[in-house]
């Protein structure tokens, strides 16, 4: 089953090629807010670079964020039209599980953070259990730290991830029992939903492409401006 997998809810654009779970292969772009620019041509390349037929898809797997409101609409956008073109299924993935999941194995609560801008951050908790982790809250926009005052009443060790960790480490990073995650982990990983979203679909999880829509959390900044000026 070979499948695209697309991610494009913080700065970078992610995009994925895998056969059977396994991925064949990616690319990422950090090129600020050009997701409309990047990803296009970035499938393209990819489909050139390992001899892919969009054609042969069997399905197309995207994160859902939450995260950037722009490169979201833009990355659900363009996997929902080719997946309604080519007349093939898709798989929602919250983006913060793509950053939980390649932590999976860590003895300790995983809790990926995304940075959302205005002084707030994106989070969710994950448990360990066999074979991958488990969600334990919803998902979840807090200032960092309401954030940090979560994570001291638990007093559990926790591994914290993401661009949100990392830009508010002293908030977070200080607390008892409390370790950030290198860069490496900051970002959704392609190559996590490939597997998820493959094995989502040997599940018969998947959904029309008229069913999948971005994971929003809080309005744009478009609508609030609306808003403030239609009063």
């Amino acid at each position: 089953m070979l499948l695209l997998a697309v991610d494009t809810a913080t700065p970078r654009v992610s995009v994925a090629i895998g056969r059977g779970g396994e991925v064949l292969g990616d690319i990422s772009l950090d090129g600020g807010r050009r997701h409309a620019e990047q990803l296009a041509p970035a499938v393209q390349y990819l489909c050139a670079e390992l001899d892919v037929d969009l054609s042969h898809l069997a399905a197309i797997a995207v994160g859902l964020g939450p995260g950037l409101f722009t490169g979201l609409r833009v990355g659900v956008t363009t996997a929902r039209v080719m997946a309604q073109s080519l007349r093939i299924p898709m798989i929602g993935v919250p983006s913060l599980d793509l950053i939980a999941y390649p932590l999976r194995h860590a003895s300790r609560l995983v809790v990926p953070v995304v940075d959302a801008r205005r002084g707030e951050v994106f989070f969710a908790c994950y448990r360990p259990v066999p074979g991958g982790l488990q969600r334990v809250t919803g998902y979840e926009v807090r200032a960092p730290r309401a954030l940090a005052g979560e994570l001291a009443a638990l007093g559990e060790d926790s591994l914290l991830a993401g661009d949100g960790a990392l830009r508010y480490r002293e908030e977070l990073g200080g607390l008892d029992r409390v370790e950030l995650a290198g860069p490496g982990a900051s970002l959704p990983s392609a190559a996590a939903l490939v597997e998820l979203a493959t094995a989502r679909y040997e599940r018969e999880e998947f959904s029309a492409p008229d069913e999948v829509h971005p994971l929003y959390l809080r309005r744009s900044d478009a609508e609030i401006e609306w808003e403030r000026k239609g009063r």
